[in-house]
């Protein structure tokens, strides 16, 4: 599979901004979520769920945010009152990965938050390879019960990340990477 390879070789989040419409259309967002949830789950939980921000869901969604730290800070700079309110526009798509993760009797909570970050890995994988380019966030919206509780997440669920998705505008740029030299062991027996 030297597509996969090559895809795998050379994956790159691109900045927000190099991010255009068009996003992916229902149907195609439909199959990118399909290969999404294709990842390992122990006990077939499906410890994770989606909530997908477009159009005016995710203008409500920046205004929210945008009403709730102006009412924790007061009066907000035009820069910051912009940058909370566009939080779910600045791509034609943003999906939230959100993992349900709780205490069962055999799954541990660790491999059933792994799953969701599988599914986030896969959720861009499978962007890619419908054309277009993803970029995974969190960002304070994640870690905030408040902000959570607008844009439809439990306090007990967490944010395993923000998906944006759209059209590149641009190449993606590299980035440095570890050296693998500095990163594997081989283990040779208990030391």
């Amino acid at each position: 599979m030297p597509d996969l390879l090559d895809h795998l070789s050379s994956r790159r989040s691109l900045p927000l901004p190099a991010l255009s419409e068009p996003g992916p259309s229902p149907d195609e967002l439909a199959a990118i979520l399909t290969m999404a949830v294709r990842v390992p789950d122990h006990g077939k939980l499906a410890p994770w769920r989606f909530v997908v921000f477009r159009g005016m869901g995710a203008e409500a969604a920046g205004a929210a945010l945008a009403g709730l730290i102006e009412k924790r800070e007061g009066a907000l700079s035009e820069v910051r009152d912009r940058a909370e309110r566009t939080r779910f526009t600045r791509a034609p798509l943003v999906v939230a990965v959100i993992s349900t993760a709780a205490q069962h009797v055999k799954i541990p909570i660790w491999e059933q938050q792994m799953s969701a970050g599988a599914v986030c890995m896969n959720l861009i994988h499978a962007a890619n390879g419908k054309g277009f380019a993803a970029t995974w966030l969190t960002e304070w919206p994640a870690y905030d019960n408040e902000a959570k509780r607008f844009l439809g997440i439990a306090p007990e669920e967490n944010v395993a990340g923000f998906i944006h998705i759209g059209t590149p505008g641009e190449a993606p740029s590299e980035r440095p990477r570890p050296v693998l030299s500095d990163i594997v062991t081989t283990f040779e027996g208990p030391a």
